[in-house]
């Protein structure tokens, strides 16, 4: 397990190197906690395997130990999970779920067994406000009950449970925690305006493995039979990561590299690749394979040097199969090196569109329209610079990878927040021509 102290870790970037030859798109991080969450609706022994090794799945590994889940690496990228038979929330590890927002996965399951139980409040990036009515309103309706109190959530189970749920917002997490919570009722559930993000489909292949009836997967009505008696000992493959596979698209823009992101899932960044395209980005796609999952599209990109101009209307993110709000982010440093100026809406989050502005402290030209939206005038001449690092995972890795365009030596300090989403960030890229280096305080 990761030392909390790698928080204080420093990158020192020296920029304006060309990249080449390969890198190849690790496994997701969302879809490694949703698995998580989904391997509780077993009573058996669940085997992950493509689980990555990053801050994210650490706490949540913190989190499991402290109730009684067996949790085991068996290999570099395999684990496996044994609940335990007999489940308490009282000792929870209250610091570990303060670091995640993931945690919130784990009523629906936990539900399966326990009539009531506590969960502290959670944490992840901060950008703003975040509730949690899309999770609240589903769960409620399949009969939970949660009560918001000052540091904690009181979950309990109720007797009125409804057989068709509509989601309240086009919420991932909320919607893979109404599936876990329908899994394990021994009913026939509908769930409409579910979302069909990548990480939401891993939930479903994972669920229908361990026997759970699911129709309807990819579209936005779900119907779902549970089963609160599974207990199979199964293994599953998590599947590749959308926005690892754009930091590597952006990461190849921003230096005017030619390089081959491997095992990229297409289905899960045409609309990126699209919009880019229409900016002038040059690429080639390989055929389609699948991954191990036996589900998920995957191609070989190969991204060439390109000039880019700015597109006319806005750019900004969508419920899938939208832009990735996750991948928003990535096309402010792309912007600042576009002919033009480019408008980008960020109107999901409250206030992460102010750390797009971290980007002028490099010598860009990003104007704060309000809360949501930034203008960015290019192309601009990036300069190295020393930044602390923001404390939300995307603007953070927004930041990195700009700096791998600046002229000269930038240092990006208090890293943990990019250390949550990707596996050993550093010596991949400098395989392919980086120039990074870890400093400890």
């Amino acid at each position: 397990m990761a030392n909390w102290q790698d928080e204080r870790d420093d990158f020192e970037i020296e920029g304006g190197h060309k990249l080449s030859g390969s890198i190849t798109t690790n496994a997701s991080k969302n879809g490694a906690t949703h698995l998580f969450a989904a391997a509780l609706v077993n009573r058996g022994k669940t085997t992950l395997h493509n689980i990555p090794r990053i801050e994210e799945i650490n706490r949540f590994i913190e989190v499991f130990k402290s109730i009684g889940i067996k949790v085991v690496w068996t290999g570099k990228h395999t684990l496996t999970i044994k609940p335990p038979k007999i489940f308490s929330t009282s000792r929870i590890n209250t610091k570990a779920t303060g670091k995640i927002r993931s945690a919130l996965l784990l009523i629906g399951p936990l539900s399966l067994h326990l009539k009531s139980f506590k969960l502290p409040h959670i944490g992840g990036c901060k950008m703003g406000e975040r509730t949690i009515s899309a999770h609240r309103y589903a769960l409620e309706d399949l009969g939970l009950n949660i009560v918001t109190k000052e540091d904690h959530y009181e979950i309990s189970t109720k007797r009125k449970i409804k057989g068709e749920v509509v989601m309240y917002e086009a919420s991932d997490t909320g919607t893979t925690n109404a599936i876990l919570r329908a899994a394990v009722l021994e009913q026939k559930t509908v769930i409409d305006f579910a979302q069909q993000n990548y990480m939401v489909l891993e939930v479903c292949y994972f669920l229908k493995k361990l026997g759970i009836e699911i129709e309807g997967i990819g579209t936005k009505t779900l119907i779902i039979k549970g089963n609160p008696n599974v207990n199979e000992d199964i293994e599953y493959y998590n599947s590749e990561d959308p926005v690892e596979a754009m930091l590597f698209i952006t990461a190849a823009i921003l230096t005017r590299s030619k390089l081959v992101v491997k095992r990229a899932p297409i289905d899960f960044l045409k609309v990126e690749l699209l919009k880019l395209e229409k900016m002038g980005l040059k690429y080639e796609a390989s055929k389609t394979y699948f991954s191990k999952n036996g589900y998920t599209k995957l191609v070989d990109l190969t991204l060439k040097p390109s000039k880019l101009h700015a597109l006319h209307d806005k750019i900004h993110a969508q419920p899938y199969p939208g832009i990735n709000t996750d991948n928003l982010p990535f096309f402010v440093p792309i912007a600042t090196q576009a002919e033009g100026i480019t408008l980008i809406h960020d109107w999901m989050w409250e206030d992460r569109a102010i750390f797009f502005t971290e980007l002028n402290k490099l010598g860009a030209n990003v104007r704060l329209a309000d809360q949501h939206r930034v203008f960015i005038e290019g192309p601009t001449k990036l300069k190295g610079a020393q930044i602390i690092c923001p404390p939300a995972l995307r603007p953070a890795v927004m930041l990195f990878v700009a700096m791998l365009r600046a002229d000269g030596t930038s240092v990006l300090r208090n890293v943990y927040a990019i250390k949550r989403g990707y596996e050993d960030i550093v010596g991949r890229l400098n395989k392919v021509g980086a120039k990074i280096k870890i400093l400890n305080q």
